[in-house]
This record gives C-alpha cells, structure tokens and sequence, in this order.
C-alpha cells in the first residue's frame, strides 16, 4: 500500500470517473486504474463498483476511502510541521470565493499577500457557496471566502467581519428623501437585485421582509449575477438596490450621492473564512486571514450594533 494508491482512490472518489481523476493526477487511466486494482488485490476488497456510472464506491470501499483520506491528510501534516519549524510559509494554497466579494476585496488582499510569501502558490477560483461547500467538504478547495453562517458540521467557520449592507437609489426615488432607512421602507416593487439562485439576493429579501415582484418593472424580466449591473441598472432607469459596502470603494461624489444607510442595528452580512474542520496548512491559512484583516477597515471588524442577515442555504450561487 502506497500514498500514491490512495491518492489515486481518494481523486475516484471525488471525481467519480477513472478517466478524470487520472487527468486530475497527471497520469494515464490505465496506470491509476492499474494501481488501484494492485490495491485492491492487496486488501482482498473491491473498492469501486465499475458496473455503474457514474462509478460508486462499495460499502467496504466507503470505509476504506474514508481512513485513506485520514492517512493523506496526517502525511501532509508532516510537511507543514516542518515548515513550521523553518517558519516558512510556503505551499499551495487553493481558495474560493464568492462573485459578489471577489471584486472588492481581492485584488488588495492578492497583491500584498505575494508580495509578502513569494513562496506561495495562491489558485483562487469563484464559485457559488454551494460549491465551495461542496469542493472543500472533497478536499479541493484549501479554503472559502463567503457568508456565514452555513450550519454545516463539517466546516469550520472563522469570522473576519461584517459587511454593512447599504441602499442604492435613483435620485428621483423616494428613498433618497431619507437620511436613514428602515427595513420598513422598503418595497419591493421597484427594487433591482440579483437573479434567483444567489445567497446576496436571499439576504436582501430577508432585510425586505418581502418576497420579489416585478412591480413597475413588469415588462421586463432582467437576470443578472452582477452587483455592478444592479448599480447601473438604477443610475439609468429608476428604483433601487441593495449593495454590500465594500461595492462602494470606487463610486464617485455623484454615485455616493445615492447612497443611504440603514438605521441601527445595521443589517450586514458575516464574511468567514470557512474551512474542513479537519483542515491542513493552519501557517498558510493564517497569513491568508491576517492579511484580509490587514486590508478590511476596522469598523467592519466590530459586530456591536449589527444584525447579521440569515442566507438559505439551497441553491445559492454567491
């Protein structure tokens, strides 16, 4: 029994093909396949049932995949101890995150991180938070960066922050006579938000007490995933939406015009860094999370006076 059968068992698993997960570890189906069948001489069990696709593990396979990826997870760990001693943050480090934070938070956070640790490698993709829950519950996500909290026992949540949430109105709107808003303001009928499918759009509904109709805007059905298009959709037409305060970095004096803030207790969104509960490079981790603080301003770091707002966790996209 080698590391490297077990990597190979584990990327089945996870992949659910033999032709990909051979793609996935640089090697030819046949050779995986062939490791895994020396393997599975060697135990006397069959750990993949080939009759079916996609293919499925056995029951024994279930309980073999499992202790396996135990057994990857600790030989990993001697690596980091390692480093640890050297005290070098070095390794690869894969991150997702989602399209709703990515744009705001990111691109200061990446370039004074490579600046400090040249010897990480950082892969950071931008996925829905079904599927950072998903990719990091297979062990191929280090890492997420998303709203919180999620209610899932496998992760493990580290609260960075909580972004404000802020309206964005037409100046024609009647929000825009207020200096601070209510939920109960808010109608529904003439607000712009994200189509269905992303968490922001659920915790925007949930701050509306409401449900989404078209309103005046009847005629016209417009799905987006973008918090920019929500932006111009408003400058040029009329209503309003709903922005994480981060989106509001590069408005202009004219832009911020529109903006209104809530009344206490501001309703914001809980940005963690969620991870496997059994999570491996805790060094690279942590530099990653100082360094998200390091760029975040202090007053979202305080939770006082702020009302988190509940996301639904069912097919959510950012």
């Amino acid at each position: 029994m080698t590391t490297v059968q077990l990597e190979y068992v584990v990327a089945v698993d996870t992949y659910r093909s033999f032709v990909t997960a051979a793609e996935k570890c640089f090697v030819t189906q046949p050779t995986l396949s062939m490791q895994i069948q020396k393997l599975e001489d060697e135990l006397g069990v069959k750990i993949f049932d080939r009759s079916k696709l996609p293919v499925v593990p056995t029951e024994i396979g279930i309980a073999v995949i499992a202790q396996a990826r135990i057994i990857l997870k600790e030989n990993s760990r001697i690596r980091e101890i390692i480093a640890d001693q050297k005290k070098e943050i070095q390794g690869t480090l894969k991150v997702g995150i989602i399209p709703t934070l990515a744009p705001y938070l990111l691109p200061r956070v990446l370039t004074a991180f490579m600046k400090k640790y040249p010897k990480v490698k950082l892969e950071v993709w931008e996925y829905s938070t079904e599927q950072i829950i998903q990719l990091l519950r297979q062990e191929q996500l280090d890492c997420g960066l998303l709203a919180t909290p999620l209610h899932n026992n496998h992760l493990e949540e580290h609260p960075l922050f909580y972004e404000t949430f802020v309206i964005f109105a037409a100046k024609s709107h009647k929000l825009a006579e207020k200096k601070l808003i209510s939920p109960d303001d808010l109608d529904t009928r003439d607000i712009w938000v994200l189509n269905e499918g992303h968490c922001m759009r659920n915790q925007v509904l949930n701050i509306c007490h409401d449900k989404f109709s078209m309103g005046e805007f009847k005629n016209l059905e417009y799905n987006t995933g973008s918090v920019e298009t929500l932006k111009r959709m408003v400058e040029l037409n009329e209503g309003y939406t709903i922005l994480p305060e981060l989106s509001l970095q590069d408005l202009n004096a004219k832009q911020m015009n529109m903006v209104r803030f809530f009344k206490a207790p501001e309703p914001v969104r809980e940005i963690s860094l969620v991870t496997h509960r059994y999570f491996i490079k805790q060094g690279v981790i942590e530099a990653f999370k100082k360094e998200i603080l390091a760029q975040v301003p202090e007053k979202m770091k305080v939770k006082k006076q702020k009302k988190i707002v509940e996301i639904l966790l069912e097919n959510k996209k950012s």
